[in-house]
């Protein structure tokens, strides 16, 4: 069994501790938060000990759980790494690319587990497709929410568009050649609502809307590729995929399929809809377990300190961009 600490026990912090309890795997030993108002109250609802010392909670145990605000997730990762602890830490990755890319060498060094939490990768409607997902050359996703202060401190590509630039990353197997983007932002200093357009060099574009200023919630993603055309609904965990096939004959009438018939010198072609099975999960619950089996087990994560270092370097692009924008 793990002994398991959890830094950090705001809002998601809370959750965190919530499923790790349920996660055979793990033994928690307690939490630490700077606030010793909130661990007060946390330890009492949750029943668990609040650390009142980062370092002795770090000492304590053998996985940390990082689930502050990313203004420290550096600090946090750093001084658990040194100590050569496993490693989760929340998206994303660090506030700055220059700050992650020392946690990745520091994770090398320490021959340790590390993963980033880019929970999207386990939602069950992600999973029920993925397998799927051939070479997409075009995809196109929305990720909207009401607004909530809570995470208006970093722009809201940081926030919510990560998700969707790590799901992309994850899916198209090639470098990143152009990126355009603009924003603007609204009720808070960064940008509340922005679009970007990733061009990559085997020629796939992914087209991405994030919006924490809308009047209703959208998680969807759709993918492009060669005879298919695959929808997720991060939301409402439903999945579809349209497939187009050659024509088998005899099989024309087949009510499960659509022919389409080009004439005399071309095949028929007949479209398919398929809708895989979602199993369903808490996403967040398995990623934490799926990170306790990598360690017991010695297996790869599932989302590296690498793969949140390339979110976060696309993310800081498009910001870029976005702010050469707003400043001209």
């Amino acid at each position: 069994m793990l002994k398991i600490g959890v830094i950090g026990a705001g809002h998601l912090g809370k959750i965190h501790i919530k499923q790790i309890k349920e996660i055979p795997a793990y033994q928690l030993v307690g939490f630490y938060d700077s606030d010793a108002s909130v661990a007060s109250a946390v330890s009492a609802e949750l029943q668990v000990e609040a650390y009142t010392s980062l370092t002795e909670l770090i000492s304590s145990v053998d996985v940390v759980d990082v689930v502050v605000p990313t203004i420290y997730h550096y600090d946090c990762v750093t001084a658990a790494l040194k100590k050569s602890k496993h490693v989760f830490v929340e998206k994303p990755l660090a506030g700055k690319l220059s700050e992650a890319k020392r946690l990745v060498s520091l994770a090398s060094e320490a021959n340790v587990k590390t993963q980033v939490g880019h929970v999207e990768r386990f939602n069950p409607a992600f999973i029920a497709v993925k397998n799927m997902c051939d070479n997409p050359m075009f995809i196109e996703a929305h990720r909207l929410a009401q607004f909530n202060p809570r995470g208006t401190d970093v722009s809201v590509i940081l926030d919510l568009m990560i998700h969707d630039i790590d799901i992309v990353l994850s899916l198209v197997k090639s470098g990143v050649k152009r990126i355009s983007a603009s924003g603007v932002p609204i009720v808070s200093s960064t940008p509340d609502i922005a679009n970007a357009r990733i061009e990559f060099d085997n020629g796939c574009v992914a087209n991405l809307t994030a919006s924490r200023i809308s009047m209703k919630k959208m998680r969807k993603i759709r993918m492009f590729q060669k005879d298919a055309y695959i929808s997720v609904d991060m939301l409402m965990h439903k999945a579809e995929v349209v497939r187009i096939k050659d024509a088998a004959e005899g099989n024309e009438n087949d009510p499960a399929a659509m022919t389409i018939d080009f004439g005399k010198d071309r095949a028929k072609k007949q479209i398919y809809l398929e809708t895989p099975e979602v199993i369903a999960n808490n996403a967040i619950k398995t990623e934490l377990a799926t990170f306790a089996d990598a360690i017991i087990n010695n297996r790869p994560t599932v989302v590296t300190m690498e793969d949140g270092a390339k979110a976060l370097e696309v993310a800081h692009k498009i910001i870029d961009k976005i702010n050469l924008i707003l400043e001209g």
